[in-house]
């Protein structure tokens, strides 16, 4: 049973950490009692850092017109290809693109960039493009979310990240994305993958100067789409990282360990609907990730073979697979190197 909200506020208000750590961990146990914690060999691509949005918490994305458009990219084709062979030499199983939202890039454009993928190496999973993108490219090609995706989906798209969710609470998203689209749409996106049988992932990316309770409300819209049609595989927050950032200069501090631990583990207590809760060694470090494992997280995410968008706020955390594994171990765990829908383990 989820908590309430009254209760998930109480525990924010808490100095009892390791009890409300014990509590997720116990939710941990119930879910995933065979002590596995799972990680992914993956790459993070972007494939262009131009954007129209503008976001405060952003320092990745280039404008189109002024002076720091010279900075930014479109990749071509032939170099996505070859990072994702490099992936794939690597161990790689899967791909994440995403990139900013560029007016010029119409459906057609994904088309032949995910069907060329796929042609080239069939056996990789396109976890591609966040619901902001998604909107947009519907918008620049003249249609429906539905059609969007269903034709993304037959050129190869496999499923969707959870980025560009922020805080799903609008009255955050004004302050901090107003140009990016809002919670209902970001809602919408996602139901509509779940709908044509595609399974997504939600993020929570908080410290943005939002309270409690706009925590909690987005706990409980991911919770109610959860409940409404099951196509969640992962729920994964993480903090904003303020470097290089607009937002970062108001003046913001980066959240703690100890608000990381909090945040992680209430998540788990709320959000029992979702059957794997990722503990994130990427904005927080390997240790804080680590002790995440008994804070209610089962998964430690991707060996991120590249990243630019975190690394651009100033963020240069980096592992291996081993490390990775050493970590998962030293805590207690066995190591699986799992497939990006959590349906496939290797306990090698």
């Amino acid at each position: 049973m989820s908590l309430t909200k009254a209760q998930a506020l109480e525990m924010y208000h808490s100095d009892d950490l390791i009890g409300i750590g014990m509590e997720a961990d116990a939710v941990r146990r119930r879910l995933h009692p065979e002590g596995v914690v799972t990680y992914i060999i993956d790459r993070n691509i972007n494939y262009t850092n131009f954007c129209t949005e503008y976001c405060t918490f952003c320092a990745f994305y280039r404008p189109l017109k002024g002076k720091l458009a010279k900075e930014g990219y479109v990749l071509d084709f032939e170099t996505i290809y070859d990072k994702v062979r490099e992936t794939v030499e690597l161990g790689g199983t899967g791909i994440l693109l995403q990139g900013g939202l560029h007016p010029d890039l119409k459906i057609d454009w994904f088309e032949t960039l995910l069907s060329g993928i796929k042609q080239r190496f069939p056996q990789v999973h396109l976890h591609c493009f966040s619901a902001s993108e998604i909107i947009c490219i519907a918008e620049v090609s003249g249609l429906s979310i539905e059609d969007t995706i269903r034709r993304l989906r037959d050129s190869g798209l496999n499923s969707i990240p959870g980025g560009g969710a922020e805080i799903l609470d609008d009255e955050v998203r004004y302050k901090i994305a107003r140009l990016k689209c809002l919670t209902d749409d970001w809602l919408n996106v996602h139901r509509t993958a779940h709908k044509l049988g595609m399974r997504t992932t939600a993020t929570m990316m908080f410290g943005v100067g939002e309270n409690y309770e706009h925590r909690i409300n987005h706990w409980q819209a991911v919770y109610d789409l959860q409940e409404e049609t099951g196509g969640f595989t992962a729920f994964i927050p993480w903090s904003f990282q303020p470097q290089n950032t607009a937002l970062g200069g108001r003046g913001w501090d980066e959240a703690t360990a100890v608000e990381y631990l909090k945040t992680l583990a209430i998540s788990r207590l709320f959000l029992t609907n979702f059957k794997n809760v990722q503990s994130s060694w990427v904005t927080q470090g390997l240790k804080v990730c680590q002790t995440g494992l008994r804070f209610g997280g089962n998964d430690v995410g991707s060996v991120m073979i590249e990243e630019n968008v975190v690394a651009a706020a100033g963020v240069r955390n980096c592992t291996t697979e081993e490390e990775l594994r050493r970590i998962i171990r030293d805590a207690g765990f066995r190591p699986a190197q799992r497939d990006t829908l959590y349906t496939k383990f290797f306990l090698n």
